[in-house]
């Protein structure tokens, strides 16, 4: 009878230690599982969608996600900036996204503002001329290498194309068409899907 407690006590301890160690395999097993739930780094690259949060975003600030190998740009327009768009289609090679829409304008961004909602802009940051990346600039009014009347947008430093705050190329400019708008799609007020477009 002493030696039942004692016997007891052993075999707690050793279903303690088994299951310790079964759960820590167990957790080990699982890992590669759960982690594959998150697209790699090739998969990103070969075209998986990717998230951007655009939460706390102002005014004239710009973010960047990498998809396909390419930049992703959203920048969040002023209101002066969404307003503005409309008055400028006489000085634009393609206002209205017509040319190649299917490459370039997705048919939810076949608008004015080229986008799902007027405050926010999802381009591609590549030149439709050679691919060169233009450089922001977002600034109305003159300066070096833009016209007195410069409404806010895009230039691109290669050859000088031209892009107003929708994407869309100014006329006689190298680049041959509007800068492209991805497959995208809200997840919610803070959150776009890059690369997918099903609920749009």
């Amino acid at each position: 009878m002493s030696d039942k407690p004692c016997m007891d006590k052993d075999r707690r301890n050793w279903l303690i230690a088994t299951s310790a160690v079964g759960g820590v395999g167990a957790a080990a097993a699982l890992y590669p599982f759960v982690d594959s739930f998150e697209p790699s780094e090739r998969a990103k690259a070969a075209g998986a969608a990717v998230e951007i949060d655009i939460a706390g975003m102002q005014p004239d600030e710009m973010r960047m996600v990498e998809w396909r190998g390419k930049p992703v740009w959203v920048v969040r327009r002023t209101p002066e900036q969404v307003a503005e768009l409309s008055k400028i289609d006489g000085e634009l090679a393609d206002p209205d996204s017509l040319r190649d829409p299917a490459q370039f304008t997705p048919p939810y961004a076949q608008n004015q503002w080229r986008s799902i909602k007027p405050e926010y802009l999802v381009v591609v940051g590549i030149c439709t001329h050679l691919g060169c990346s233009p450089t922001p600039k977002f600034e109305s009014g003159a300066q070096p290498s833009l016209p007195n009347t410069w409404p806010g947008g895009f230039l691109c430093p290669c050859h000088g194309s031209t892009f107003d705050m929708a994407g869309r190329v100014f006329k006689n400019k190298p680049a041959p068409d509007n800068m492209e708008v991805p497959p995208h799609m809200y997840l919610s007020d803070t959150k776009i899907l890059v690369g997918e477009d099903k609920k749009a």
